[in-house]
């Protein structure tokens, strides 16, 4: 597991909780919150579904088209970044 994602689950969480808040703080500074980005998400899916089922429908073909490439693309390369063993 600890290969997988990248070291020990501790430390990992601590690297992305010390990230998070530095992207908070750079989001902050252009004056976005979280609040605007959930409502910018929901406003999106309203829109969508307001253009009709078939806009929503091409919506998800695109993302399943795009994720049948991504996702084993994504996989493989941890696969192979976990097989690499570190040399000191």
């Amino acid at each position: 597991m600890e290969r997988f994602i990248g070291g020990s689950p501790t430390g990992v969480l601590v690297r992305l909780i010390i990230l998070s808040v530095i992207v908070g703080v750079v989001l902050a500074a252009l004056g976005l919150e979280p609040f605007d980005i959930f409502d910018g998400v929901r406003r999106l899916a309203e829109r969508i579904y307001n253009m009709g089922y078939d806009a929503f429908e091409k919506g998800v073909s695109y993302f399943l088209t795009g994720a049948l490439l991504v996702v084993p693309i994504w996989f493989v390369a941890r696969l192979f970044k976990t097989g690499r063993s570190k040399k000191s």
